[in-house]
């Protein structure tokens, strides 16, 4: 499937960062030995918190393979969380007036690679800046920092999906995979979000729902919608 692979090259990324810190801490360390203050168990600890570190990041960034269901005219979840919020709102942007939202939220325990719900075309993408409140509060929606991806679907051919991938207290960074203008295919990876976040669906007012609140939904597997 197309990204494979993206989230763990994020993860490694970030132990080198934290390994090279350690590292720089030890030199330190190693001077203060000369300087008769160091303790020598500190570098223990230190090392075992780095451990720590590494395994919680590979674990926090794993990426398995989604298990796509097969079918017509099936919406998937975006993400992988918690349904919380199921209402009607109006999204100007992309949808164009009122439209059903279902919006998932993602904890530190869940995966954070989101995928996309229906095959077709990206023809709308947005970031958005704005402040990193947590992702527990709905009213972080219209407050933090956002990217808002618009789907053309190819079945049902032409239907618009929006997807919004909203940063929390704590995830600070949004890395998305495709640009306005790229082709997906239902459950491809779309994009990942660092640390624990919301991810929202936009549907039209046709599409029926098929998940309840408090569901836990799969990114690329769950079917939220149907249209009929």
């Amino acid at each position: 499937m197309k990204h494979s692979g993206r989230a763990i090259k994020a993860a490694l990324k970030l132990i080198l960062f934290s390994l090279i810190a350690v590292g720089v801490i030890l030199a330190i360390g190693v001077f203060a030995v000369v300087a008769g203050t160091f303790v020598l168990a500190s570098v223990s600890v230190l090392i075992a918190l780095w451990i720590l570190f590494a395994l919680f990041t590979l674990y926090f960034f794993r990426d398995p393979n989604a298990r796509v269901p097969t079918g017509a005219n099936l919406a998937l979840s975006p993400g992988h969380g918690k349904v919380d919020v199921i209402d009607t709102i109006t999204e100007p942007l992309f949808m164009g007036g009122q439209c059903q939202r279902i919006s998932i939220f993602l904890s530190v325990i869940d995966i954070h690679v989101q995928n996309a719900p229906v095959s077709g075309k990206v023809v709308f993408f947005k970031y958005s800046v704005g402040q990193f409140l947590s992702a527990l509060k709905t009213e972080c929606v219209t407050c933090n920092e956002n990217v808002l991806l618009g789907f053309e679907a190819s079945e049902p051919r032409g239907e618009k999906i929006g997807v919004r991938l909203l940063a929390g207290l704590i995830a600070r960074r949004i890395v998305p995979f495709v640009q306005q203008g790229d082709e997906v295919t239902r459950g491809d990876r779309i994009s990942l979000i660092q640390f624990g976040s919301r991810a929202e669906v936009y549907l039209p007012m046709r599409a029926r729902i098929k998940v309840k609140l408090n569901d836990h939904v799969v990114g690329g597997e769950t079917v939220v919608a149907v249209f009929e």
